[in-house]
């Protein structure tokens, strides 16, 4: 009798002693995870505050060939990341305003709009955008090159 308690005490000092391992496991893994997210989101926050950063070089009239560099180069950083549907008005985006020039200012917004909007749900903003009533204006420094 007394060798079946001391089986069951033991037995449940291994159980304890393993549930602590696992706990103590589980939990440095979540919090492992939750860094690796967070620092996985301020990278794509970084890359995405360069592409609208660069937007402001290609403004109508205040494109430089450094600017239209800086635009090239952001939008191609985003392909490394951006998820397909952030890509998708990217590629219409920038379709639009390479090929035409005089794209009325309406359109360029729609679709800067559409833009937007993809990239703030990629990053998680809250809370969400309205995509019926959700609307973007480009602005100009007023400091236009010839």
């Amino acid at each position: 009798m007394a060798q079946a308690i001391t089986m069951s005490a033991i037995f449940a000092q291994i159980l304890t002693i393993v549930g602590g391992l696992f706990i103590a496991a589980a939990t440095y893994w979540f919090t492992k995870k939750k860094e690796r997210e967070a620092e996985w989101r301020k990278e794509k926050l970084a890359y995405y505050k360069a592409f609208v950063d660069s937007l402001s070089g290609v403004v109508n009239g205040e494109h430089t060939h450094q600017s239209q560099k800086e635009f090239s180069k952001a939008v191609n950083n985003l392909m490394l990341f951006a998820p397909q549907l952030v890509l998708n008005e990217l590629y219409k985006f920038v379709e639009a305003i390479t090929l035409n020039k005089n794209l009325p200012l309406d359109e360029h917004d729609k679709l800067l709009s559409d833009l937007l909007y993809q990239v703030r749900k990629d990053v998680g903003i809250y809370p969400p955008d309205d995509v019926k009533t959700f609307i973007v204006h480009l602005r100009s420094s007023g400091n236009r090159h010839e």
